[in-house]
Order: C-alpha cells, then structure tokens, then sequence
C-alpha cells in the first residue's frame, strides 16, 4: 500500500546538522534504507525544512522502522498518510457509490 510521509526538521537540529556536514549523508542513509517511490524536500508552515516522502509499505509493524530513523537522527516530527493513485481512485467507484446509496 502507498503512503506519503511528511517529515519536518527542528531548525536547530537542521542547522546543527548543516554546520556539522552531515545533513545531506544522513537524509540519503535513511533514503537507501526506505527506498522510496519519489521524495520532495521544500520549506513548510513556519519556516521550517522538510519534505514529503511516497513508499510502500505492507505491514504496519513496518512504521517503526520507517520513522524512528528520522525521530533519532533529527528529533523530527513525522506523519503517515495511505494515498491514492487516480487508478486506485477508479477502482473505489463502487464503494463510493455505495456510500451515496447508503448515507445521502
């Protein structure tokens, strides 16, 4: 199943990585270990650094794994979504419409 990830960086640890020269190598050893589908980084609400992150993953047991990397290396905060393809969004038709009938 698809999820997208939104991870946001502390500024001071950011920056306390950045003068350190170890931000970059960081972000990229936790990228090798998840292998995600796509990843943007951009500024968030508050000025804070962040991105945005798409992987799979089958199990929810898998969640640890995929975010203490990020809580440890960065005391960042972390947030899991599922999403969808406009495929996977096609093959819903029939229980949204279901719910219509139901509920409307």
């Amino acid at each position: 199943m698809r999820f997208m990830m939104k991870v946001v960086f502390p500024v001071e640890t950011g920056n306390a990585a950045a003068k350190a020269g170890n931000l970059g190598q960081t972000i990229q050893k936790i990228l090798e270990e998840l292998k995600p589908e796509s990843v943007y980084f951009t500024t968030l609400d508050g000025g804070y650094r962040g991105g945005y992150i798409y992987f799979n993953m089958d199990d929810a047991s898998q969640i640890p794994a995929i975010a203490e990397p990020w809580f440890l290396a960065f005391n960042a905060t972390v947030d899991i979504r599922p999403v969808m393809l406009p495929e996977d969004l096609a093959k819903a038709s029939g229980s949204i419409q279901s719910a219509v009938d139901k509920y409307s």
